[in-house]
């Protein structure tokens, strides 16, 4: 081999070496990017399955708390159903009642209701025919006591029972639709504490 060769082969020798360790840094570097990727990913990966667990939690958590007021909800209705049941009952088994005890509640009712004055009392045609023969007197009586005066008016009213009381043209609703509705939350009250307390 000449000079001339044996330089041309060590150039080549020495290229050849300079490639390989350029191809071989390369390959390292591409290794450690690859490396650096799956580790990246990895990292991103596990981020969007914590992120998804978190979010899939707040649903559920959601869609708890939506059940359960749901079921308040219905529970409420419930109750309240059966409160309207019980006092539309209450309310019918007075009309029921028999005549004197029926009677009794209306003059209990003109009594509360009485005032110092000169009244009248208006009954349903029903109740106006069937008035007890001592129910005027007692009726006398029971304004007495406040200072007052009712009678038994010849007018008739369509009520569902109870009396309308009326003075010097100011009438005063008591028949038992009125009074119901106008004790209805009290009544409401009562009879949730006596049936779910």
């Amino acid at each position: 081999m000449t000079g001339l060769e044996k330089i041309v082969q060590e150039i080549l020798d020495e290229a050849e070496s300079a490639a390989g360790q350029t191809v071989s840094a390369a390959e390292k570097e591409a290794a450690g990017i690859e490396e650096e990727a799956r580790k990246s990913s990895g990292q991103q990966a596990e981020e969007i399955l914590r992120a998804s667990k978190e979010a899939a939690g707040e649903i559920l958590k959601r869609a708890q708390s939506s059940a359960e007021l749901k079921k308040r909800q219905k529970i409420l209705q419930a109750k309240q159903e059966m409160i309207r049941d019980l006092i539309g009952k209450a309310r019918e088994e007075l009309s029921k009642l028999p005549e004197e005890s029926y009677f009794d509640v209306i003059l209990k009712v003109a009594a509360k209701a009485s005032l110092p004055q000169k009244g009248e009392m208006i009954l349903s045609p029903e109740d106006r025919s069937r008035v007890p023969a001592n129910f005027s007197t007692r009726l006398a009586e029971v304004a007495g006591k406040k200072g007052g005066s009712l009678t038994i008016s010849e007018e008739t009213r369509n009520l569902n029972g109870g009396c309308i009381l009326i003075y010097g043209g100011v009438e005063e609703n008591c028949s038992f639709d009125a009074l119901f509705e106008a004790e209805r939350e009290r009544l409401t009250d009562r009879v949730n504490e006596l049936l779910f307390r």
